[in-house]
């Protein structure tokens, strides 16, 4: 493709979105070129602080349990008072107790604060993710959420490199910069993104009570069964993923490479992600989504199974390939589908419901990683991957076959069922044409 070309296919893919979406991507990226706590917190504690990789690990835990408690009560922050509140009160919270578990001693204190750390890092995903939907049309929520994908790794990617040269002069200064990047986020979130919560529904919609109309509680979520369906296949594919970050450092440690070979193939991730986010989503945005969700399934199972046959540091980078194009793919088109079955009113606790899935994974992962290389051999590992995502193409083709196509009602749960007949529509569906 010519130069012309690609710029207008990058043109393409960045157009026809609102301004307030750029301003919340924008905050998104400076929130992750901050980000230093999630890469150097175990290499803190080991080499700054002396202590043992059994409290890195257990600090660890204690960061991603944080998540798992924050991910269904920001939720609820983000229905009841509203988006922009819920982003504000986690970022100034991120940036506080960052700056103080930087200043912390004593291993007790750090765990606290870990947690604590763990909870506001997290807190703001479930209001972003249902700010996006609220703002970005149907149709092109698949790219919008692509972009601030992108973005994610973008930063991550940058921030890696740059934290490195920080790590080396001073611990300190990481965690301090990270504290003012995130309070940056928060003035960009202040001045730049208004709240786009939905007004409630009108109690005089014929049929409709305002309480089944606009009172969507978490029990509402968990007994809508085709989105709990979509988180319970979120985790499985979370636990996928997160072996590239738990189980193939182990299992290139245990082949006798070195942490630099790991490094080096693990960078193939975030670069393939930074040059193909663009050029992909302009390709999966006319695709139809249960296809993209079966398809990057297997992929990403199956390119964990090949690991089981990887030697050098070449084939493990070409394994990391094919995982990577499933998370391109994956990721994006599975938001839409959280959004596509969350009611306007519920888009806050369906988000956090979402997002504990893959908090939750991230708790797991690390435990089933450990179990099946000590007990099993790694080789087992990568198997178990390749069945995980078998499972879970197949629980998508079940969950989605008889979803319904754009312009026709989705039922979700006693929402849904309230609406049904009543000629409301809570979200057309985002399925395109092949």
């Amino acid at each position: 493709m010519s130069v012309t070309g690609l710029r207008r296919a990058a043109s393409e893919t960045v157009s026809g979105l609102p301004g307030e979406f750029w301003w919340l991507w924008t905050s998104t990226l400076v929130n992750r070129l901050g980000a230093f706590v999630a890469t150097f917190m175990a290499l803190y504690l080991t080499l700054d602080r002396g202590y043992s990789a059994s409290y890195a690990g257990l600090v660890a835990a204690l960061h991603g349990l944080g998540g798992v408690v924050a991910s269904l009560g920001a939720g609820v922050m983000t229905d009841r008072f509203g988006r922009r509140p819920t982003m504000l009160i986690a970022q100034i919270s991120t940036a506080v107790s960052v700056a103080v578990l930087g200043f912390m001693v004593h291993p007790v204190a750090i765990a606290a604060v870990a947690f604590v750390v763990g909870m506001a890092s997290s807190a703001s995903r479930p209001a972003v993710q249902a700010m996006i939907a609220d703002i970005v049309r149907p149709e092109d929520r698949v790219r919008a959420f692509s972009l601030n994908y992108w973005a994610i790794n973008l930063g991550f990617a940058v921030s890696s490199a740059g934290a490195g040269f920080v790590a080396e002069y001073s611990y300190l200064a990481g965690f301090v910069g990270e504290a003012l990047m995130t309070l940056v986020c928060a003035v960009v979130v202040f001045m730049k993104v208004p709240e786009s919560r939905p007004e409630k529904a009108p109690s005089t919609l014929r049929g409709v009570s305002p309480a089944a109309a606009d009172d969507v509680r978490l029990g509402t979520v968990l007994r809508d069964r085709r989105f709990m369906g979509v988180v319970g296949l979120s985790f499985v594919i979370a636990l996928i993923f997160q072996q590239g970050y738990v189980g193939l450092p182990v299992a290139m440690g245990t082949d006798g490479f070195s942490s630099s070979d790991f490094g080096t193939a693990v960078a193939v991730n975030g670069v393939l992600i930074v040059v193909l986010q663009i050029p992909v989503t302009r390709f999966i945005q006319s695709r139809d989504p249960r296809r993209l969700l079966i398809v990057s399934s297997l992929l990403a199972g199956y390119g964990f199974g090949l690991t089981a046959f990887a030697g050098s540091v070449a084939v493990y980078a070409l394994t990391i390939c094919v995982w990577t194009v499933a998370e391109i793919v994956n990721a994006p088109v599975q938001n839409g589908l959280v959004v596509q079955l969350s009611p306007a009113h519920g888009r806050g606790r369906y988000q956090g419901m979402y997002t504990l899935s893959w908090s939750a994974a991230a708790l797991v992962a690390p435990l089933m990683s450990g179990v099946v290389i000590d007990h099993f051999g790694a080789g087992w590992l990568w198997g178990t991957c390749a069945v995980l995502g078998t499972v879970a193409a197949f629980g998508y083709w079940l969950l989605m076959r008889n979803l319904p196509r754009e312009g026709e009602t989705v039922e979700r749960g006693p929402v849904g069922a309230a609406l049904a007949g009543t000629g409301q529509q809570l979200e057309p569906a985002l399925e395109p044409t092949v």
